[in-house]
């Protein structure tokens, strides 16, 4: 009895443990987070004030009024970094179906060196590919648009896409398309209303990827834009809100905030489909 006693006494500490390890680890990671939000309701002086104040002394929406009423040009920033994002999530979503399906289903010699180039074209920094990406789209004459910060967007994300939606197509028993071959379908029509709707949470997952990635980019869109009117929203606040010699930290940190609503309601209402679809791809078999 005095073992079990002692065993269920260790069990409890050892639970108690790991809560308190998960809630610091919580706690550490929300923590800026939480700091953003809450100097986007200070005045500018007193996000600038030493000790910093953990909440407001008096919140205020002033910087929410000033974002709204002052400056229209981030939501031109806005606008234009959701199309960007939006299309791109779109084109990747449709190459994927595509190319990750010919991955899964056609074997061939070429199969396997072509899965090998996706993969390597993943080793690469962004930067080392960024001279030649300027050259190239310089010859085409698509630089400073926002379709060549499409192309150049879609190129960069197009090949993890493709791995990700072969291995969900991969995993759909090849049965039912003989199934669908005997009844009379065609390859298209049983890509399309057959498999594609069985590896629509990996489809979910790949559009959702696609779109955050495009999202927080800001290398690409710094390079390929000069034009005020055509950046995305990470290169516009850097290049207009924050300035050399002092920051309105307040309208900073209530920009943050409202550029983040689209991926916090992105996460919000898929967070469930897009973990179930990235699990289910990641097993064979």
């Amino acid at each position: 009895m005095a073992n079990t006693s002692s065993l269920n006494h260790d069990s409890r500490l050892f639970t108690l443990a790991k809560y308190l390890l998960l809630v610091s680890i919580l706690l550490f990671l929300l923590f800026p987070l939480y700091w953003v939000l809450v100097t986007s309701f200070k005045t500018n002086m007193e996000a600038y004030q030493y000790p910093p104040t953990f909440f407001p002394h008096k919140p205020v929406l002033d910087s929410f009024i000033k974002l709204f009423t002052q400056h229209n040009q981030f939501f031109v920033y806005y606008q234009n970094n959701l199309i960007v994002s939006a299309a791109v999530a779109l084109l990747c979503c449709i190459f994927a179906i595509f190319a990750g399906y010919s991955l899964a289903r056609f074997k061939n010699r070429w199969n396997q060196a072509f899965f090998a180039l996706l993969l390597v074209s993943q080793m690469f920094p962004v930067i080392s590919r960024m001279i030649s990406l300027y050259a190239i789209m310089g010859k085409l004459g698509i630089i400073n648009t926002l379709g060549g910060l499409m192309f150049a967007l879609l190129a960069a994300q197009v090949p993890f896409c493709i791995i990700l939606m072969a291995s969900f197509f991969a995993n759909i028993p090849t049965e039912i398309e003989e199934a669908a071959f005997v009844d009379g379908a065609g390859r298209w029509r049983i890509l399309f209303t057959i498999v594609t709707p069985l590896v629509k949470s990996g489809l979910l997952a790949v559009g959702i990827y696609a779109f955050l990635m495009t999202w927080d980019d800001y290398l690409h869109a710094a390079t390929l834009i000069q034009a005020d009117n055509l950046r995305t929203l990470s290169v516009g606040i850097a290049l207009r809100y924050l300035g050399e010699l002092s920051y309105d930290w307040s309208l900073v940190n209530a920009i943050s905030i409202i550029g983040t609503i689209p991926v916090v309601l992105l996460f919000f209402f898929f967070q469930k489909y897009m973990i179930k679809g990235l699990v289910a791809g990641a097993v064979k078999g």
